[in-house]
């Protein structure tokens, strides 16, 4: 695994020689197969957007998270989305958020929800490579501790039991990549992909 630590003068020169290589590397694996997006999907707390930042610096690739552009576009938390105008609205602002999205090598870390849009997972999948970080629900209950105000895209009365075992077929359904991440680092999950992708 490389790490990027801007020690020296000489960090910009290598990091550029060491993309070049990457991307000499994996050109046979996901550019031709999948275009070339690595497209983060799992449940809220799965470690998608801190892996999607961390993939992005090893792969040489951009990084957007789609819950950010939303609360952008709307001006607004994903939680008054949901409060104000509820959680089907955000279901549909993240549809066509996703469908709005035309980037190359770029990784894309998605919101949980997303699966619930077959249209929105064929585009990612169509300019893309989809993997799932799959952790137990023991473990997200631990990592989710604001499950409450958090900002999901569910009914009020659905529990992250609920939620867990509503999502999970869907994950699996649209993964081309499927990560066990429970007792993983950060860093050892992004090694796991990349080990998947060449």
């Amino acid at each position: 695994m490389h790490a990027f630590t801007p020690e020296t003068r000489g960090y910009s020169l290598n990091r550029r020689l060491f993309c070049r290589s990457y991307a000499m590397m994996d050109t046979m694996t996901i550019e031709q197969e999948h275009s070339s997006n690595i497209v983060l999907i799992g449940m809220p707390g799965a470690g998608k957007s801190t892996v999607g930042i961390l993939l992005s610096r090893l792969t040489c690739r951009g990084f957007v998270d789609t819950d950010v552009l939303i609360q952008t576009s709307q001006h607004r938390s994903l939680q008054e989305i949901v409060d104000t105008s509820g959680h089907l609205a955000l279901r549909a602002i993240e549809e066509e958020t996703i469908l709005g999205l035309f980037f190359r090598r770029t990784v894309i870390a998605t919101g949980g929800s997303a699966v619930y849009s077959s249209a929105a997972m064929e585009h990612l999948k169509a300019h893309g490579i989809v993997v799932f970080l799959n952790v137990t629900l023991r473990t997200l209950g631990s990592r989710v501790k604001d499950f409450a105000t958090r900002g999901l895209a569910k009914r009020p009365d659905q529990s992250l039991e609920d939620l867990f075992a509503e999502r999970f077929s869907l994950y699996m359904q649209y993964a081309d990549v499927v990560v066990d991440c429970n007792d993983l680092t950060h860093e050892e999950v992004c090694a796991a992909i990349m080990k998947e992708r060449t």
